[in-house]
Formats: structure tokens, sequence, C-alpha cells
């Protein structure tokens, strides 16, 4: 090989790598930007898509006004019992934020991360309205314990009631009043009701459970 043809192959090569080099870092960094946007959705969507997956899925749907106050209304109907408060699946935090102004000491019980995030900023923002108070916490409502409240507030599914029903009356105290919405229990009798259509909310109080 000549020295002109030794010559003429490196700068091929260097042409050849300096065609290459810009393509390269563009593909690289195009896949680290999609790679990312995948990652930060995917971290983003795992609280909303993960209840689809359970044996009963309860998912996010917001409260209405009109269901926000007859919950309200309902809570203070015949009158207010006691000062504390459950809200089984909490969601954006509306309704404990709601009753905390009216004195009541509000926990939501929320599974999905970002809804509880989202509930606690709420809560930072509006304390100057509140004079309960208003915590979140992020549970699975079935491992939760609920026997320290005078009241509990549940926005479920049909088809968890039944399994709902049974648990609260096996931990909650004698007296204690639940407001439901959306879908009624299936034994428990109903002491009120308020509102209609979907904005209808049911009033129980827990009997005493009679063991054999």
């Amino acid at each position: 090989m000549t020295s002109g043809q030794s010559q003429a192959s490196i700068f091929d090569v260097d042409d050849k790598v300096n065609n290459v080099k810009p393509k390269s870092i563009a593909g690289l960094t195009a896949f680290g930007i999609v790679t990312g946007v995948t990652a930060g959705l995917f971290v983003f969507t795992t609280p909303f898509i993960s209840p689809a997956l359970r044996k009963i899925c309860l998912p996010y749907v917001p409260a209405s006004s009109k269901q926000i106050r007859n919950v309200i209304k309902a809570l203070h109907s015949p009158s207010k019992l006691g000062h504390t408060l459950v809200d089984i699946g909490s969601g954006d935090g509306r309704i404990v934020l709601e009753a905390a102004k009216y004195g009541y000491h509000g926990m939501g019980y929320e599974l999905n991360l970002w809804l509880v995030v989202y509930s606690k900023f709420q809560a930072l923002l509006q304390k100057g309205k509140i004079s309960g108070s208003a915590n979140f916490k992020r549970v699975d409502l079935w491992k939760a314990e609920y026997a320290q409240y005078d009241n509990a507030v549940v926005f479920g599914v049909d088809q968890m009631m039944p399994r709902l029903e049974k648990k609260l009356l096996q931990e909650m105290q004698p007296g204690t009043k639940l407001v439901v919405c959306r879908f009624p229990f299936p034994n428990l009798e109903v002491s009120a009701t308020h509102g209609e259509g979907v904005d209808t909310v049911w009033t129980y109080f827990l009997p005493k459970v009679v063991t054999n």
C-alpha cells in the first residue's frame, strides 16, 4: 500500500467516525428521554392502575358537591355524634376537609399515594379554615383499624360492601354512625337517607353484635 493510499484510508475512517458520532449521541439522547419519560409515567400511574389489579377494584371517582353536602347533613342528623371521623377511601380528601371545618377530627384512609400527598397539601392550604383536624394516611382499607372512630364515611363499590359491612361490625363500637355513598350496605338497617339518585347518602348506626 502506498503512502497516498494509507493517508486516504485514514481520512475515510475519520470521516465515518465524524459522521456517526452526532447520530449516536442523538440516538442515545432520544433513548434517555424516552426511558426517563416512561419511568416517570410508570411511577406516576402505578398508584392509579394498581387498584384495578386487585380482587375488588376501588377506583378514584371524585365526590360531587351535592354528595359532600349530603354527607355533612348526614353527619349532623339527627345530631352530631362524637368528634372523630374516618373516611374510608378518602380520594382527594374533600370529605375530611369539609368535615374538619365543622369541628370533626378526621382521618382519611387512601391507598393511592398521590391522592394522599394531594390531600395533605390541601389540608395545609386550608389550615386557617379548619376548626377540627384533617389527617391522611396511605393504608389498605382491609388492613386499617377503625375501632377508635365515632363516625365513618364510605365511598365504595357494590362488590366490597358485604365484606366491609362485616369488618366494621366486628371492629367498630355499637352506635357508631356510618354514612355511606353510592352503594348501600346489604344487611344493616337504614336510619335515614339524604339526597337522591347518584347523590344519595345512607345513614346507619351499628347495632350491638350478638355472639352465640
